[in-house]
């Protein structure tokens, strides 16, 4: 588990240092930076894949990543801190509108020594992900799940939704591009599994039968989402026959419900489309896995947490100096709670996340 995350000169990020638990559930309003903090993995993810130059292009350069732009911020420092053991630490400078590593390094914590080991410096794409050694293993097999999953694209040309590869479900895709062929794996390889995903979404959709997945008839190495509805046995329908809300939910379920999940699940505003009573239950999904897997997530539902406690909430606001982060205490809203939930703390603007004003 991902036990402390650190960050200076990061988007809206001037400096910063938090905890985590199982649950980590970011709430604030537009513009306060919640995901500039959730963006963190798929920087990291992007460092790990040796494909930070042209993620930076992509997302406009240098000045899109340095806290208030190049004049102001030179580098930008993050560590991550898992099982409070571990401890992965990157430094990025600014050079010609681009970023390069200024040095890669991993800390182990021998009875409360941190031994630091610099593996990179100075290079503008890193080749950490091939170093076995063990400090550096170990963090490997971390940072190869950073995955934002953001189930957001249900539109007509959506992946979700048209033929895929059948043979493309070595894990979940971020964007969920594959989740007919995962879920035809999970139905041959872990069925109980996958039974529980179909009763789940019975749950929140009582149109939905099951599940018909198999390989395309006129192109085996091709598989399409494709299922039942009550009522209807000879008709077959697919993912152009499901609401957005209800695409998304499968999605999830699945990513939650699968077998071997990643150690750490990061979703970026789940509740998007979402029906209440869909919340509610992925709320109760949530709760469920985080027994043995790490989730964070942003979002903007009075309705998602409401079904939480206040420490697994992190209120984001922002000021002149930047984004901060405070963990909600069940102490401290102690009164509050006897008469009110979360959701109307957040309405009343008791527990602050509001949307940012200059």
């Amino acid at each position: 588990m991902i036990t402390k995350i650190e960050i200076a000169g990061y988007k809206s990020i001037r400096k910063m240092a938090i905890d985590l638990k199982p649950i980590n559930i970011l709430l604030g309003g537009n513009g306060v930076g919640k995901s500039n903090f959730v963006s963190l993995f798929s920087l990291i993810r992007n460092i790990y894949s040796k494909n930070l130059q042209n993620f930076i292009k992509k997302k406009g350069g240098a000045d899109s990543f340095l806290f208030f732009g190049k004049k102001q911020t030179s580098e930008i420092k993050m560590a991550i801190t898992f099982d409070s053991t571990n401890q992965f630490a990157v430094t990025l400078a600014e050079a010609q509108d681009t970023l390069f590593l200024k040095s890669i390094g991993t800390s182990f914590n021998s009875y409360g020594t941190w031994h630091r080991k610099e593996f990179e410096s100075n290079v503008y794409e890193s080749n950490f992900a091939n170093i076995n050694q063990n400090q550096a293993f170990y963090v490997n097999k971390r940072l190869v799940e950073f995955d934002v999953y953001h189930f957001h694209d249900t539109g007509d040309q959506s992946p979700m939704k048209g033929l895929g590869d059948l043979h493309d479900n070595h894990q979940l895709r971020r964007d969920g591009s594959n989740i007919a062929a995962f879920l035809y794996f999970l139905k041959e390889r872990e069925p109980k599994h996958f039974k529980r995903i179909e009763m789940t979404i019975q749950s929140i959709a009582p149109f939905f039968e099951n599940f018909v997945l198999q390989p395309a008839k006129l192109n085996e190495s091709k598989i399409q989402l494709e299922w039942k509805e009550k009522g209807f046995p000879d008709h077959y329908f697919n993912g152009y026959h499901l609401s957005d809300g209800t695409l998304r939910f499968i999605c999830l379920a699945t990513l939650l419900m699968q077998p071997n999940p990643p150690r750490t699940i990061i979703i970026d505003e789940p509740e998007l489309g979402l029906h209440p009573v869909a919340i509610n239950k992925l709320a109760a999904l949530v709760r469920k896995a985080s027994e043995n897997t790490q989730v964070i997530m942003s979002t903007q539902s009075i309705n998602l947490i409401d079904n939480f406690d206040p420490e697994d909430v992190i209120v984001a606001d922002r000021d002149k100096e930047g984004t901060v982060f405070q963990r909600l205490n069940s102490e401290e809203l102690k009164t509050w709670l006897e008469t009110y939930s979360l959701g109307d703390l957040w309405g009343k603007n008791i527990i602050g996340a509001q949307p940012y004003s200059v």
